[in-house]
């Protein structure tokens, strides 16, 4: 839940005061990097990094390949500020702990949102080491970092979410991907709570739901991105593949093998994207 308007303006205040001291506020465009995909940020000319421990009320990742810092400086000319790791409910923070990185990137006057995941692929043409455009989500974590007292001044109290993601958008990554020879698949991401992975029985419920893979993380940035007039872009890498007659156990090196594995081509499209944006 929201924290009370006046302490969740507060959290937001201070923590954005701390960054843009730090980093300053020339980005227009933030980029969260998911599980596995850090290394995009070899390519951002970093002018500032400032530690997520060093910003008020911005928690600390207990993910392992999560490096836990923000990244401030150009990416093919374009200013940017991008998280290096993010936050997930399973790891025992809220939604609006989740989310509070969104709301400083509104403070800070970030306007277009960018961002990775690592998700399992449950379409039969999908395999391991795909990218996917998300087109649409599925949002069934439980919660939503929206309940609460509604912030007028962040956004309307039932935001629209006919189109998530924005159009403009994944049409420059498509042509990104095309112009690169990079094979982009385009379907549906369904977010649930983990930390488990799913049963077979929950991969033939979610693909009968319409999800074309499946993930922890990214629904709830979107949400209040959205919430707060931010274009979002979203792409997931597939790390792997399930099928639920052909299921087989799946361990962490795996996944990040198989993140790191289509980092490379992830990130030319991402950094097409920000070209776009200059």
């Amino acid at each position: 839940m929201t924290p009370d308007p006046d302490t969740a303006r507060a959290q937001v205040q201070e923590a954005a005061d701390v960054l843009r001291d730090r980093a300053g506020d020339a980005a227009r465009v933030g980029i969260i990097l998911g599980t596995g995909l850090g290394a995009l940020a070899d390519e951002i000319e970093v002018r500032e990094t400032v530690p997520y421990e060093d910003v008020p009320h911005v928690p600390a990742p207990t993910v392992e390949s999560h490096s836990g810092r923000f990244l401030a400086g150009r990416l093919r000319g374009v200013d940017v500020l991008a998280m290096q790791g993010r936050f997930h409910l399973y790891e025992g923070y809220t939604p609006w702990q989740v989310t509070l990185p969104v709301r400083v990137f509104a403070a800070l006057g970030i306007e277009t949102l960018l961002i990775s995941n690592a998700a399992g692929g449950m379409n039969p043409l999908y395999r391991r080491g795909d990218l996917m455009l998300v087109t649409d989500h599925i949002h069934l974590q439980g919660s939503n970092p929206l309940t609460g007292a509604n912030v007028d001044a962040w956004g309307p109290r039932f935001p629209d979410m006919s189109e998530p993601y924005d159009p403009a958008l994944r049409q420059a990554a498509a042509d990104a991907a095309l112009e690169r020879g990079v094979r982009l698949r385009e379907g549906v991401y369904a977010s649930v709570l983990g930390p488990n992975l799913e049963t077979r029985a929950e991969y033939r419920f979610l693909r009968q739901a319409g999800a074309d893979v499946v993930g922890m993380s990214t629904t709830p940035e979107v949400i209040v991105a959205r919430h707060a007039g931010m274009r979002v872009l979203a792409v997931s890498v597939v790390t792997d593949e399930c099928f639920p007659d052909a299921l087989e156990p799946v361990v962490l090196a795996d996944i990040l093998a198989a993140a790191a594995e289509a980092e490379p081509r992830l990130t030319q499209i991402l950094g097409d994207v920000v070209a776009t944006l200059a």
